[in-house]
């Protein structure tokens, strides 16, 4: 492994053998770039971690391999990476060799999908598919490090002191905004269907998938045991987390033991009723469109918005003034899971369970506590420490 000035030119050339044997050339502009070269590939070399140039493959062909690793997971998280992938991944950077990648291109990358008008959480999508292409790249051997894991944990979520937290009234719904919505729903499943995922702040995909073998009404909790995905197929939850027992009290023991009598099926709790899929798995949609946004608008729990057309164009009247639309204040059901976090947070004497955030974890199923405090931390009670500040004081003076 030597560093010279190539001759005849006024560039500098780094010679090194390979872990294969294979003798490479790589060509800088000055010595000092060389010279860092090769201490790099000297360290990886000594490691055996290094990948030449010439010999890296391409994000589009890692992007190929990572696809047929994912064949074990559901059909719609392979779909959605399918279409990070070819939408956004490959027609920026698929040409581009691994060995490129490091965290300035990264960061470069984000921003120019942000220049295109990408969504922020769609940004932030790309990027973990972007981080999980390059793992499955790293397990092959086929780059020495992942750019985006390098990035750190921060920015997976932007600016943190930009952070959006969730505001009851704003994203949480109020305990008499949920009370209005049930009671405006149409009786037997749509208002049973909202009252337990109030009750129990299970997410939609596991409500959807909720089989009468999985509630106790004689022990009086439901067992999580599965979920339905996107295309109404039957699997684990989430994360090993998302197993949980959760208990719901006499009231909600004895709607459900009537519901039970009356409910078409003897496997699913909240079956379809329509089409070829009677009897099977709820489409999530049709519960948005159905039950979940009619029942707002009949309880008045509403916000007003400007009317768009296909183009984001504001829609105006004849008069040339813009139309203004009354809308359901809560767009997706997650807000009955942020409602039921927040009542498992608030204290007592303040309408909640008063659970410290270790429980209120398990009772959500997240996989760590980090993500429960990260969503919800501001939630709870801070508590006076004026007494212990002033004891404190007093000790000091």
């Amino acid at each position: 492994m030597s560093v010279r000035q190539r001759k005849g030119t006024d560039k500098w050339c780094h010679d090194y053998f390979d872990g294969k044997g294979k003798r490479h050339q790589m060509l800088y502009s000055t010595k000092r770039e060389a010279k860092e070269a090769e201490a790099k590939v000297r360290m990886e070399l000594k490691g055996n971690i290094h990948v030449a140039d010439p010999s890296s493959i391409t994000v589009s062909e890692a992007g190929a391999d990572w696809i047929k690793a994912c064949d074990k997971l559901e059909r719609s998280t392979i779909a959605s990476y399918k279409g990070h992938l070819e939408n956004h991944i490959n027609p920026n950077i698929g040409k581009t060799k691994l060995s490129k990648i490091g965290v300035p291109f990264v960061y470069a990358f984000l921003r120019k999908l942000r220049e295109q008008g990408l969504s922020e959480p769609m940004v932030q999508a790309v990027r973990v598919s972007l981080g999980a292409l390059l793992s499955n790249a790293q397990k092959e051997g086929q780059v020495v490090f992942n750019a985006v894991k390098e990035m750190g944990r921060d920015s997976k979520k932007g600016d943190g002191r930009h952070k959006k937290r969730l505001k009851v009234g704003v994203d949480i719904p109020t305990t008499e905004e949920v009370k209005r919505i049930i009671e405006a729903a149409e009786a037997g499943r749509p208002r049973i269907f909202l009252r337990v995922a109030a009750i129990t702040g299970m997410r939609a995909s596991e409500l959807r998938g909720l089989s009468w073998d999985m509630i106790n009404l004689t022990k009086s909790e439901i067992e999580v045991t599965q979920r339905a995905d996107a295309y109404g197929a039957i699997g684990s939850p989430k994360s090993s987390s998302g197993k949980r027992t959760i208990p719901i009290g006499q009231k909600s023991v004895a709607e459900l033991r009537e519901w039970k009598l009356a409910c078409t099926s003897r496997v699913f709790v909240f079956p379809s009723i329509k089409g070829k899929k009677k009897g099977g798995v709820m489409n999530h949609s049709n519960i948005i469109k159905d039950w979940w946004h009619p029942a707002q608008l009949a309880a008045g729990v509403t916000m007003l918005k400007p009317a768009v057309d296909k183009e984001g164009n504001p829609v105006l009247d004849e008069c040339g003034e813009p139309i203004i639309k009354t809308i359901p204040k809560y767009s997706g059901l997650h807000a009955l899971r942020h409602y039921f976090a927040s009542l498992c947070i608030n204290a007592k004497e303040d309408g909640g369970l008063g659970l410290a955030p270790k429980l209120v974890q398990e009772r959500l199923g997240h996989s760590s506590i980090v993500m429960t405090l990260d969503v919800y931390g501001h939630l709870f009670p801070k508590g006076d420490a004026s007494a212990e500040l002033a004891a404190a004081e007093a000790a000091l003076f």
